[in-house]
């Protein structure tokens, strides 16, 4: 027997890969087949089981493209109705791969086809359960995306998480091991560990929601205390996951189209795409197409994509470094981006040297905000998250979280200016980018954001420690 996490830093994903006697199982798999095709091949086994822990929101799941590479079957625990065929598995229903076996756990409550899935090995003993995004480290699955298409609250469904958390996972043996679908990072829990491994016996003594004497109310109340609003992308990507998605390889292919810069500003106007650049914040700093959105690849990408562009089907044409073409595409299509126009060829040098109008963003250093701060006068926005700026922030200064943007745009008075920051520079970049395509560019962005700031005698308050507030 072999078991594989296959992590996605970005998207703070695993998947599971899964060998026994000639035969394969792969859990939760990524939109991406290729490295599923190589690690089939290279063992010389049969996809034989494509196992889906729910409906994914935060990525598109790459099981139909398994399933038509390999012909090995979709399964889904009780509850879930994709429109494609699939197993449709009862509770405790066992599947035998090779000489291992996988047992069916319904645990519904973050979504209601939630499923965990034990991994029983060849000597019969209990060894693993994959637990979707029912159990993380240091956490457990957010009980309220799922509202709307369970026709219940979020209390309802955190109550049910409760009795299937004590009934079917705390039950198991403190020794087997919890291989979960995200860590931290991930949208789909709010305190998640940076371990991706446990053990049911670690997740007993440190998960705040596997408490021993915790009753049904006090986990209902802490489960749903704090839960920031879900990336607007989220039902989109749900929906994709039940409904079924174009291969991999055709929005690869589309993504993939070189276009001279000449033409990007004609096809740009004719597509109505929005124009991405994926290049650093700095780079984008210096020059930028006029009305382009920065997002660096180098960072939490896709999530931000999702929460800020939010419309899966918007046409998107991509300015991307040299080389990094591929890499933007295919993380794109994980959360579900598929219309993609092109790329621009040779990037944004090529947009440079045929003459085409630029755009800057007004950034300043740490040490220049110093000098030209005034209490009481100057403005400040600090887009980081809430949990950030109760930490530490700079005095009067107001906190407008990045991820709802498109709430407090409207808030701006164009006419006076403001001073903006992140934590490094890395979201007031997006930021800035979408406030000047947008009209607004009366502010001055911060380089290296609250890290530089702090090292400045701006006034700030009292640091403290964000282990103390929920983020």
């Amino acid at each position: 027997m072999r078991i594989e996490q296959i992590y996605t830093g970005c998207l703070a994903q695993g998947a599971y890969y899964i060998t026994s006697n000639g035969e394969a199982a792969i859990i939760d798999p990524l939109r991406e087949t290729q490295p599923y095709m190589e690690r089939l091949e290279k063992d010389g086994v049969k996809l034989k089981y494509i196992f889906e822990t729910h409906f994914h929101a935060d990525f598109v799941s790459g099981h139909l493209d398994l399933r038509r590479k390999t012909g090995a079957s979709i399964v889904y625990g009780p509850n879930a109705k994709p429109e494609f065929e699939f197993i449709s598995a009862k509770d405790a229903q066992v599947f035998e791969i090779g000489e291992i076996k996988i047992k069916v756990l319904h645990t519904p409550g973050h979504t209601m086809e939630s499923t965990t899935y034990l991994l029983i090995d060849a000597d019969d003993n209990e060894y693993a359960v994959f637990s979707g995004d029912t159990l993380f480290i240091g956490d457990v699955g957010r009980p309220d995306l799922a509202q709307k298409a369970a026709s219940m609250t979020q209390e309802e469904l955190a109550a049910t998480l409760f009795h299937s958390l004590r009934n079917k996972i705390m039950t198991l043996a403190d020794n087997v091991i919890v291989y979960p679908a995200h860590g931290a990072g991930s949208a789909c829990g709010k305190n998640m560990s940076k371990e991706t491994v446990s053990t049911i016996g670690e997740q007993k003594a440190n998960n705040y929601a596997l408490r021993a004497n915790m009753t049904e109310a006090e986990f209902i109340k802490e489960v749903t205390d704090g839960l920031l609003p879900p990336p607007a992308y989220f039902g989109m990507n749900v929906a994709m996951n039940k409904s079924g998605i174009e291969s991999f390889e055709n929005v690869f292919s589309n993504g993939m189209r070189s276009i001279k810069a000449v033409e990007f500003e004609a096809v740009a106007e004719e597509t109505g795409a929005l124009i991405l650049d994926t290049r650093n914040n700095a780079d984008f700093a210096k020059g930028f197409i006029p009305q382009s959105i920065n997002i660096g690849i180098n960072g939490d990408f896709a999530p931000w994509v999702g929460a800020l562009i939010g419309d899966v089907k918007q046409p998107i044409l991509l300015v991307t470094e040299s080389g990094m073409e591929e890499e933007t595409v295919t993380r794109l299509s994980r959360v579900g981006f598929d219309n993609l126009i092109g790329h621009l060829k040779h990037g944004f040098q090529a947009w440079t040297q045929a003459g085409f109008d630029v755009d800057t963003v007004n950034r300043i250093t740490a040490g220049q905000f110093e000098k030209e701060f005034k209490i009481g006068e100057s403005k400040i926005i600090d887009i980081r998250k809430e949990g950030e700026y109760e930490a530490e922030h700079v005095d009067e200064a107001y906190s407008r979280p990045l991820s709802s943007i498109n709430e407090w745009i409207k808030d701006i008075n164009p006419e006076e200016h403001f001073y903006m920051h992140c934590g490094s520079g890395y979201r007031s970049m997006m930021a800035a980018s979408i406030l000047q395509a947008r009209g607004y560019g009366n502010f001055s962005e911060i380089q290296g954001g609250f890290n530089a700031i702090a090292k400045t005698r701006v006034p700030k308050t009292d640091f403290v420690c964000q282990s103390k507030i929920l983020i």
